[in-house]
């Protein structure tokens, strides 16, 4: 059932996520308080207060996604790193409201070079952040012009109504700063409406990008291949759950920069924030 098995595979992918959550970070502390030089450490160490009631979490805590970095492999003295601005007066454990700034710095003194704030990226509520990583995949906009992905999972806890989503999103460095050049992409989703024992109708999608030779306003595009995929299980005379998958369906999408961004179709639209 290869639908169902995409959604046991999404939630153990999350179930995983602490274990790993720091990456490339080494002492994430020394290097939160170097970005943020006001910025006040907890007693456990755990987190650092931003006046007036801001907080940074350094590993992940009551699903709280951390600080997560990954060393750049196209510029590998560099690390990139996603920090969770997280408004506490207004958060609770069902929803959060804040920011993610990203970073860019140097490996060695942990100086930042590059930095960028993206408002509201981490507003969630029933549908929830799983998981924050890093896709450092060769983007090549433009001769020496490399982008890095952020990619944030999300997912419900809805057993009769499952829903996930996976979105991407284009960062990359111009003119000594750092800009997002594609905003929320959705790359892989997973939902439809079940019995939580077997019969159901579900669907879900991935999507690949390649760089195109073809360019606008000196950036290639970006050729966008989406699979969908429906499945809708029932129970046979056996009481045995089978899978009646329907036919992948197959549709291309061409990104145009167009001086500024490259945008998204309305197809493949990320939640809003």
């Amino acid at each position: 059932m290869r639908i169902l098995l995409c959604a046991v595979s999404l939630a153990l992918a999350a179930s995983l996520w602490p274990a790993h959550a720091a990456g490339d970070c080494g002492d994430a502390a020394a290097m939160v308080q170097q970005a943020y030089p006001k910025a006040r450490k907890s007693t456990d160490g755990a987190s650092f207060t931003l006046d007036p009631h801001t907080s940074i979490v350094l590993l992940p805590l009551d699903d709280t996604p951390g600080v997560v970095c990954k060393v750049w492999p196209s510029h590998d003295d560099l690390l990139l790193v996603s920090v969770p601005l997280i408004d506490s007066a207004k958060s609770s454990d069902d929803e959060h409201y804040g920011d993610i700034e990203l970073l860019v710095v140097d490996r060695k003194t942990l100086q930042v070079h590059q930095r960028l704030l993206q408002p509201r990226l981490m507003n969630d509520d029933a549908i929830a952040i799983r998981k924050i990583e890093f896709d450092t995949g060769r983007y090549v906009l433009a001769s020496g012009v490399t982008a890095f992905g952020l990619r944030i999972d999300m997912a419900n806890h809805s057993q009769p109504d499952p829903f996930s989503e996976t979105d991407l999103r284009l960062y990359a460095i111009a003119g000594g700063a750092l800009h997002a050049v594609l905003d929320g992409l959705v790359v892989a989703d997973y939902g439809g409406e079940g019995d939580t024992n077997c019969a159901g109708s579900f669907h879900s999608s991935q999507v690949s990008l390649t760089m195109s030779p073809a360019s606008h306003h000196g950036y290639h595009d970006i050729v966008v291949v989406e699979r969908s995929d429906t499945d809708d299980p029932s129970v046979d005379k056996n009481g045995e759950c089978q899978s009646h998958p329907g036919k992948s369906v197959s549709r291309t999408y061409r990104l145009r920069y167009d001086g500024g961004r490259y945008p998204v179709p309305d197809e493949l639209k990320a939640l809003e924030p």
